[in-house]
């Protein structure tokens, strides 16, 4: 692990929180959701602290803004800035380490809250102690509507913007740590995997561990993702996910049985030619002159080809 500069502000030595929202950020500028947060900060009484981890971006110009924005709020806050890239699962643990309540809110840089009582539903949890997992869920009411973005929208919409009662129905399925609270001890019990690299799969493999020993739970508090991705972007990401689908299948074949994506997986490993057929997948989801659905089951096509490859 590199070695950590932190900064705190004036309210972080005397707070005593019951919660600690971790956000950790890379080459992302995660000073629009402080300020939307901070503005809670009256109704909390130091109940909630931010704990923010740039996982290796190197910018000083963005370091000490968000020192001096950190310096201005009033709830406590705590910045840890690595010279090197750690990844997405040890980022998390070393966020969980520095973190001082008794419960956990993992919020993603690019999330924006739905609501002006946000932090506070979800301080009402931690303090009541009771919630040992709950998923508070996405939605795209902020998000940008430009066209670069319309195959990422589109499947967002269809995936991961799902009300509280139907995600509940695959409790775990749906856990991503964009919005997601976790108490200490189940967190100290189940830790992220550091053996996932890349993107993707590492908080639905940890959801599958903790949800054979503890309730995971869903709740309608909401907030948007910002980071749509282009075509390109979502396809590199999808590269980077094959090893870790496999790496969950290795592990949890009983839940990625049931899983739509798995069972299109193994079936197209039975197509002839299938490693020269599927960048024509990813080539028909880059063509602005299809429809926006067909684009984006073209990539969803070609992000399972590259699941079929990897199981």
């Amino acid at each position: 692990m590199s070695m950590p500069a932190v900064h705190d502000n004036a309210a972080w030595k005397s707070a005593r929180p019951a919660l600690s929202v971790l956000i950790p950020f890379l080459r992302d500028d995660p000073e629009p959701l402080i300020v939307l947060l901070d503005r809670e900060a009256p109704a909390l009484h130091g109940a909630v602290e931010l704990v923010l981890l740039d996982d290796g971006t190197n910018d000083t110009a963005l370091t000490d803004r968000l020192a001096a924005r950190a310096d201005a709020c009033a709830l406590p806050i705590r910045l840890i800035s690595l010279s090197a890239n750690e990844g997405r699962s040890i980022g998390r643990n070393r966020l969980a380490t520095a973190a001082r309540g008794s419960s956990l809110l993992f919020l993603d840089s690019d999330m924006r809250p739905d609501h002006r009582h946000f932090l506070q539903t979800w301080a009402d949890l931690a303090h009541a102690g009771e919630t040992a997992v709950a998923f508070g869920g996405f939605s795209l009411l902020q998000a940008p509507d430009h066209a670069r973005f319309a195959v990422h929208r589109s499947m967002a919409a269809r995936s991961d913007c799902i009300a509280h009662e139907q995600r509940a129905l695959q409790a775990e399925k749906y856990v991503f740590t964009s919005n997601l609270l976790v108490r200490r001890d189940v967190f100290e019990t189940e830790a992220f995997d550091p053996g996932f690299t890349g993107w993707g799969w590492e908080d639905v493999e940890w959801a599958m561990r903790v949800s054979r020993r503890f309730k995971v739970e869903h709740i309608d508090n909401p907030a948007t993702h910002m980071g749509l991705d282009t075509v390109e972007t979502l396809a590199a990401k999808y590269e980077q996910s094959a090893p870790n689908f496999a790496r969950v299948v290795a592990r949890h074949p009983d839940f990625v049985s049931t899983y739509p994506s798995y069972r299109v997986a193994r079936r197209l490993q039975a197509v002839p030619w299938l490693k020269t057929i599927r960048p024509l997948f990813k080539q028909a989801a880059r063509l602005p002159i299809l429809p926006v659905p067909l684009r984006a089951f073209s990539l969803r096509l070609y992000r399972v080809a590259l699941y079929a490859e990897a199981i």
